[in-house]
């Protein structure tokens, strides 16, 4: 049987509870036949598509939490949990000099999805919710910027889990969901005094509430982006279990 250190038993704690990032797209696969799509968008160019994916991962791969620290000497790659993340920079540093990260990281997500909106037409809802041709490359452009700030190029591919960067691009691709979210956060926060806590409670709670506002298959879209969230705490945990 595995050992698991103590610093491994952290991580397998959270890869545990990042199993539901896997239960949107599940159930939206399940309930998609039942649902009657909508009539399909015009797709768009590959102009705007190359610019979406190419923007969003180099704005994505800006380490920000490995700038914000090292002006403090500290690496966060190397201490810790070693992810160059919000979380392992508060460890070290406290909550203060984590809050450029927290700020920097979610702004990443923000600009990538702003990015694939106007790059796909900017196409929104009354709500401002992302619909049409504008969908698929906002979509494209917040994932990118995932795979950006997991595998950053300006920073020898070594990354964080991508949590506050998807959190930043939904709050352009579904605001309504995003602001709920943060309502669930700051409840489950008052209800656990836990900010750890009310954090999952409002990221998990995004694909649940974006179904009152989005049709199904974006809520799937929104799943697959949880799912690399899980493939890194997954990473993260078998590193940890290595010897």
């Amino acid at each position: 049987m595995w050992r698991i250190a103590p610093r491994s038993a952290y991580l397998w704690r959270w890869n545990v509870t990042t199993l539901p990032l896997f239960v949107p797209s599940f159930v939206s696969a399940l309930v998609s036949p039942f649902v009657s799509a909508p009539a399909p968008s015009p797709a768009p160019s590959l102009v705007p598509l190359l610019v979406a994916v190419i923007g969003g991962y180099l704005l994505g791969s800006i380490p920000v939490a490995v700038l914000v620290a090292g002006r403090r000497g500290v690496d966060p790659r190397e201490e810790g949990d070693r992810n160059p993340g919000f979380w392992n920079v508060r460890e070290r540093l406290g909550a203060r000099a984590a809050a450029p990260v927290f700020a920097g990281d979610m702004a990443k997500g923000v600009a990538a999805g702003l990015l694939g909106l106007v790059a796909g037409g900017a196409h929104t809802t009354a709500l401002g919710v992302v619909t049409g041709p504008s969908v698929s490359v906002a979509y494209l452009a917040v994932g990118a910027a995932m795979l950006g700030h997991a595998w950053p190029v300006f920073a020898g591919f070594r990354g964080g889990r991508s949590v506050l960067t998807f959190a930043g691009g939904m709050a352009v691709i579904c605001p309504p969901a995003f602001v709920l979210g943060l309502a669930v956060l700051a409840v489950t926060r008052l209800a656990t005094r836990s900010f750890a806590l009310g954090a999952r409670a409002g990221v998990f709670a995004i694909p649940v509430l974006q179904l009152a506002f989005s049709p199904v298959g974006h809520v799937a879209a929104t799943g697959a982006l949880m799912c690399l969230i899980g493939l890194r705490f997954g990473q993260a945990a078998l590193a940890a279990r290595r010897p």
